[in-house]
């Protein structure tokens, strides 16, 4: 079911019932932290590993005296800029929140989300949620309502609708464990960013194991059914795939003398963050279209080009 009722929202997850919420990144799959059921139940409707922890999600900075064992002077400082926002923060779990929701590990991850809605839900639950991408595990991450409903279904109990996101990437997740700084996961907000707030150059540790920190970090995600191309050279990979159903991907150039059978141009402006913002849609609009292959243009490697890339390099199955 799908609605607006924030207060139904709140009711259903303090019952223990699975509930999607929006973000201004990307749609999320959220259980009360406190109830292990609950949070089982988020792995089993996106059948994900249960190595791969989750996100933990806030409306308080109060809150994280229950979930963190210790925060440097440096997050202090950096939380007070980013947050709400869509930057996630590691940091060393308290002994309080589940192994579940860490995968294991001594660290956790959370996020102070700043759509209107999902932080009027949390303040009146009263209490953290855990909330990753709320789509099947490996799958394009949802970016409205709709998304969540065909994918997920009769799953959810309740999808909170509040409309298409607005940065349309997950979040940039940033580790404060150890010095340096760290970034784990390219995502909503840019490097050069990142580098203002904090005043220092951060170490970008972007890795692609079995055994992940923090979410993101597989190597295999975001994948569409169509083969998926990152190119660097769109007309050469046409060429070469010109006699099966070829959809694109691209930043600016629409490529109208190349037969696509569909075409996704994300910023006719070459505008990032509008690029960014309708990567996900479009992902899924080329593979219900029923292309059997798509060419995705390498984007500029700066600003959100870099996460854009990031998100085409895990879903491509040609690995540059």
């Amino acid at each position: 079911m799908t609605g607006k009722d924030v207060k139904k929202a709140a009711e259903l997850l303090s019952k223990g019932k699975l509930v999607a919420i929006p973000t201004e990144t990307v749609y999320g799959l959220a259980a009360c932290i406190d109830n292990n059921e609950a949070i089982l139940s988020i792995f089993h409707a996106k059948n994900r590993p249960a190595f791969d922890p989750l996100i933990v999600h806030i409306a308080d900075l109060n809150w994280l005296d229950f979930l963190v064992s210790e925060i440097p002077e440096k997050a202090k400082r950096f939380m007070e800029v980013v947050w709400p926002g869509p930057v996630t923060l590691l940091f060393r779990k308290s002994d309080q929140v589940s192994d579940l929701v860490t995968s294991g590990n001594p660290t956790v991850a959370i996020r102070f989300p700043s759509h209107p809605m999902s932080l009027e839900m949390l303040r009146l639950l009263g209490k953290p949620v855990a909330a990753p991408s709320a789509n099947p595990f490996g799958y394009v991450s949802p970016t409205e309502a709709a998304h969540v409903e065909n994918q997920l279904g009769e799953k959810v109990s309740y999808i909170l609708d509040g409309g298409p996101c607005r940065v349309g990437l997950e979040s940039t997740i940033v580790s404060f464990v150890n010095e340096p700084v760290e970034v784990l996961r390219l995502g909503g907000m840019s490097l050069e960013t990142l580098e203002k707030y904090l005043g220092e150059k951060p170490v970008l540790k972007i890795s692609t194991h079995s055994n992940p920190q923090a979410p993101g970090q597989l190597d295999k995600h975001y994948a569409t059914s169509a083969s998926l191309i990152l190119s660097d050279d769109i007309i050469e990979d046409f060429l070469e795939n010109r006699q099966k159903l070829v959809g694109l991907i691209s930043f600016q150039n629409g490529y109208p003398d190349l037969a696509f059978a569909h075409r996704e141009v994300l910023s006719p402006d070459g505008n990032a963050d509008e690029a960014a913002s309708r990567l996900f849609a479009a992902m899924r609009r080329l593979d219900e279209s029923g292309v059997e292959v798509i060419l995705a243009e390498r984007f500029p490697d700066e600003g959100l080009g870099r996460a854009i890339n990031d998100r085409l390099h895990r879903a491509s199955h040609r690995k540059p």
